[in-house]
C-alpha cells in the first residue's frame, strides 16, 4: 500500500507553485468536495498532463450527454470492478452512492452489477461496458443494436464507449502507480 501522504507510489511531486488557474481549480475542489482528489494531485507534476486529464474527464463525465451523470458513474464503477481498480472503485462508488441516494446500489455495482435492480436501459448499457472492458474486439453491430433497442441514440453509444474507454485507461494507470483514494471517499453517502 502506498504511503497515504503521497497520491501514488511514484516520486512525482506536484508542481510548486501551482499555476494560478490550477490553484483556483484545486481550491474549488477543496470547497465543493472537502478535498482535492488524489488523481488530480497525481497528475499535477506536469500541468499539461493534468489539464489533458481534467479536460477529458470533465467532457466525458460532466458535459451534456444523453447519459445522466449517474449512468456515467455507473459505467465507471462497473469498468473499475472488472479491472479491480481500488482507487476508482472507492471514488466512483462514492459518486454512485451520492447521485443515486442508494448506498446499496453503489455496493452492488462494486461487487457485481448483475445483482443490482437495474432497468433494461441501464442493464444494456452496463452489459456493453462490461463486454467492451473484457473483449472489446468482439463488439459487433448486434451489441450496438441492443443499445439502440434499449433507447440509446448513436451519440449515446459514442458516449458509453468513450466513458468505458476512459476508465479502462485510467484504471490501468491508477493500478500501475498504486494510486491511493482519498480517505474521505470511504465514508461518503453511506
Amino acid at each position: 500500500m502506498t504511503d497515504q501522504t503521497q497520491p501514488t507510489a511514484l516520486d512525482l511531486p506536484m508542481a510548486d507553485p501551482l499555476p494560478p488557474e490550477t490553484q483556483k481549480y484545486f481550491d474549488i475542489c477543496q470547497e465543493k468536495l472537502g478535498m482535492v482528489p488524489n488523481v488530480l494531485k497525481a497528475n499535477a507534476f506536469d500541468i499539461n498532463k493534468l489539464n489533458a486529464f481534467t479536460g477529458m474527464y470533465n467532457d466525458l463525465m460532466l458535459a451534456d450527454s444523453g447519459l445522466s451523470k449517474l449512468e456515467r458513474e455507473m459505467i465507471a464503477v462497473v469498468v473499475s470492478s472488472i479491472n479491480r481498480c481500488f482507487y476508482c472503485l472507492v471514488a466512483h462508488g462514492a459518486a454512485v452512492r451520492q447521485l443515486s441516494g442508494d448506498p446499496q446500489l453503489g455496493e452492488m455495482l462494486v461487487m457485481n452489477y448483475r445483482v443490482a435492480p437495474l432497468d433494461a436501459r441501464q442493464r444494456a448499457m452496463l452489459d456493453f461496458a462490461a463486454k467492451m472492458t473484457t473483449a472489446s474486439a468482439e463488439i459487433e453491430e448486434a451489441d450496438r443494436q441492443g443499445l439502440r433497442a434499449a433507447g440509446f441514440s448513436d451519440r449515446d453509444i459514442w458516449d458509453i464507449a468513450n466513458v468505458t474507454g476512459f476508465f479502462n485507461m485510467s484504471n490501468r494507470v491508477a493500478s500501475a502507480t498504486a494510486m491511493v483514494p482519498n480517505p474521505e471517499y470511504h465514508s461518503q453517502c453511506r
